[in-house]
């Protein structure tokens, strides 16, 4: 045989053997490589997580380890393991398992409507991965309080309802940090000024909101309640804001998942600093976590006589307001008539 058939017959055995391991290797690489049913599925990489944690997460989602891990060494993922939150989708091959594992995905955190900073702390430890108890020392931090002028009382004004995009891996620091920033994002000078045509600062104008908040669902009220308890406040009266004897004697009981429709009189006496049928002024720190409309109902309150409120019998979700106590009564009398008839107990 001459020297040119043994070169073509060797080119040819290569190039088999390189087609057949070509094959061999764009099976393992793109061929699918998931084996769960939902069309997408997002992964957690907790921090500080190796490359042998990792492929614990991934074995009940990838159908052949083998061929994920062939990729991923090929790619040296094994030596840049990165935390975070990851999407992978059905039908991934193991190249684009590697490729989603390096692109960390953000977390959209809405909240409102929280009462405590306890169960603002849980609401977000669901979403990121510091833990609630973590959060909550982070957030009552001696100096980080002491820099701006927080107490543990009323930190929780810092928080403004929105919608807010973090990486779940944040930090509980960075956390706090961007949520300070926010803080002093929404309480820039326009409406720092509009606190102190109030007499008000930022952390009392936020806790005065979470008592409106309470007060009143109905958004277009609220501006009208804010006066009065302004008006109050103008007088030195004690604001005698039921929501606060409410959020008062679930702090007693440390049981805040208790409905609480009705006080009664002896409540009024309850000996809680939040209880401003007996102490005048601001409670120390707010009792829920106060929407935009509270807040700005704070800022701009409406004008007028009013001093006293109750819940109407006529407009549901509405008050009825007086200038005087004799007219007041009226109002409270039937109020009180009509929820007796309803048989509220508590």
């Amino acid at each position: 045989m001459d020297k040119k058939k043994i070169i073509t017959i060797v080119s040819v055995v290569l190039m088999s053997v390189l087609l057949i391991y070509g094959g061999i290797l764009a099976n393992q690489v793109f061929s699918k490589n998931t084996k769960f049913s939902q069309k997408e599925f997002y992964v957690q990489v907790p921090t500080g997580s190796s490359y042998e944690d990792v492929k614990k997460i991934l074995e009940p989602l990838v159908e052949n380890m083998n061929r994920f891990e062939m990729v991923a060494n090929k790619r040296s993922y094994p030596e840049n393991v990165k935390p975070g939150r990851f999407l992978l989708t059905n039908g991934m091959n193991s190249y684009q398992l590697v490729k989603a594992l390096r692109s960390n995905v953000p977390v959209k955190l809405a909240f409102n409507n929280q009462e405590r900073l306890e169960d603002f702390a849980g609401r977000i430890s669901s979403q990121i991965e510091p833990d609630s108890l973590l959060l909550i020392n982070t957030f009552q931090d001696s100096t980080f309080l002491k820099e701006n002028n927080f107490t543990s009382e009323n930190v929780f004004v810092m928080f403004i309802p929105n919608t807010y995009e973090v990486y779940w891996n944040i930090s509980a620091e960075k956390f706090r940090d961007k949520m300070i920033k926010e803080y002093h994002n929404f309480w820039n000078k326009e409406r720092t000024e509009k606190a102190a045509k109030q007499s008000l600062t930022p952390v009392e104008a936020t806790i005065l909101a979470s008592i409106v908040h309470k007060e009143s669902v109905k958004k277009d009220e609220r501006p009208r309640i804010a006066g009065v308890y302004l008006n109050r406040m103008k007088l030195e009266m004690p604001l005698q804001a039921d929501p606060t004897v409410i959020f008062a004697k679930k702090l007693k009981d440390n049981d805040f998942k208790q409905t609480i429709k009705r006080v009664f009189y002896n409540d009024l006496f309850l000996n809680s600093p939040y209880n401003t049928y007996k102490v005048i002024g601001l409670p120390p720190g707010p009792i829920a976590m106060p929407d935009i409309t509270a807040l700005e109902a704070v800022l701009a309150p409406e004008k007028h006589d009013f001093i006293y409120f109750c819940a109407s019998v006529d407009r549901f979700g509405y008050h009825e307001f007086a200038a005087t106590l004799p007219e007041h009564n009226v109002n409270a009398k039937k109020y009180s008539d009509w929820i007796n008839g309803q048989g509220v107990a508590r």
